[in-house]
């Protein structure tokens, strides 16, 4: 078979996988070449991610609560009113951030925690355990701020992780050293584990794809990830937020692709009943996604917050439809059990190049949201057709 035939069968067949990098890619031509090159320059793919950030983390919490069958409606509260609670612990309790961070992130398991136990223990279902938390939460957010209405925050640290970059070991021909040498660990990290996944796939005699697409496929996301490099070391390199969206992807993949409980999730997902019997603990399963997603939660307040350098009494709106949104985009699907971490981060990416690029070429507020519904809806169509399919 030759490499342009297996190619063609390969994407048709993992069409779910594939689909949403394919619509990445046709967004981004179509605004590049709409707006004469301005899409892609440095400066808007560094707001681009910068402002895509603090969905693209909740997102990655997101998929999992949907893989597990449930929804979570609190978290975009949950995070506007644990920004806030940063924001008064940094300005008028004065709290070191360096303390500050851990305790919003211990809040925010404690609240994921809370409506785990809603929805395992007491078997509300999370539709309406976690709107009841966005009531609650938007409330407590109101009650915080009602006060002064916006808490100014002074802490430059603090500031820096929504708008800081890391820091220029050197400036090679314009371009920032240390974010080419984090894109080229970035580079060998990828290129090991596939290899390394690959070995283990053919030790076990499962199905793997010719050497060739292999090596195709090495190249093409190798490519991909130094070209985004290049671009954003072109102006002030990765940015703290970027960082941390890597970090979370790569603890989240890794704990969703290699670890028992990982699976675990996954085989809930597809049957609870099944898992059940096979000896899973499914209410513990809902309680871990459930703290993870409050973590998240927590930590997306933290990147607003300090990207805005403020805490204000609308953070947190429409960020549950905004996470729930990418999370669909990303290919997780409605029925449970399917969905990757990755996929989450390019569904938020996804939505955030269509918002970015309209804005670029002066469309309307009202289209944006008729377009982005539009998208949302044409992603669990797809998903419904590749069930449908398989």
């Amino acid at each position: 078979m030759s490499l342009f035939k297996e190619a063609k069968t390969l994407i048709s067949e993992n069409i779910r996988d594939y689909g949403m990098y394919i619509a990445l890619f046709v967004i981004i031509l179509t605004f590049s070449f709409m707006t004469d090159g301005l899409f892609m320059s440095s400066r808007n793919i560094s707001n681009l991610l910068d402002s895509a950030g603090y969905i693209a983390v909740l997102a990655v919490g997101m998929t999992l609560v949907i893989v597990i069958r449930h929804i979570d409606l609190s978290v975009g509260y949950v995070a506007g009113f644990l920004g806030a609670i940063a924001a008064i612990l940094l300005t008028q309790a004065g709290v070191s951030m360096y303390i500050t961070i851990p305790i919003i992130l211990i809040l925010g398991i404690i609240v994921g925690l809370f409506n785990g136990f809603l929805v395992a223990q007491i078997g509300i279902p999370s539709f309406v355990a976690t709107l009841a938390g966005m009531l609650i939460f938007r409330g407590a957010l109101l009650l915080v701020t009602e006060k002064t209405g916006t808490i100014i925050i002074q802490d430059d640290n603090f500031n820096a992780i929504g708008n800081g970059y890391i820091p220029s070991l050197l400036q090679v021909n314009g371009l920032h050293l240390l974010s080419l040498i984090v894109g080229l660990v970035g580079i060998l990290l990828y290129i090991y584990s596939e290899i390394s996944t690959r070995r283990n796939k053919v030790k076990y005699e499962f199905e793997v794809v010719s050497k060739g697409i292999f090596i195709l496929k090495l190249i093409f996301i190798s490519a991909i990830i130094a070209y985004l490099t290049w671009i954003l070391a072109g102006y002030n390199g990765f940015s703290w937020t970027v960082m941390i969206i890597l970090l979370v992807v790569i603890v989240y993949h890794f704990l969703t692709t290699k670890t028992v409980l990982g699976r675990h999730i996954y085989a809930v997902g597809s049957n609870p009943e099944a898992a059940h019997l096979s000896g899973m603990n499914v209410k513990k399963i809902t309680y871990m996604v459930f703290g993870s997603m409050g973590m998240l939660a927590a930590l997306s307040g933290i990147l607003f917050t300090s990207r805005l350098q403020s805490a204000t009494t609308t953070a947190g709106t429409l960020f549950e439809l905004d996470a729930i949104a990418a999370a669909y985009v990303g290919g997780v699907s409605a029925a449970g059990g399917v969905g990757k971490v990755t996929g989450a981060i390019i569904g938020a990416i996804v939505m955030a190049s269509l918002s970015n690029g309209m804005n670029l070429l002066g469309v309307g507020i009202s289209y944006q949201y008729i377009i982005r519904g539009g998208v949302l809806a044409l992603a669990v169509i797809f998903d419904v057709m590749t069930r449908k399919k398989r």
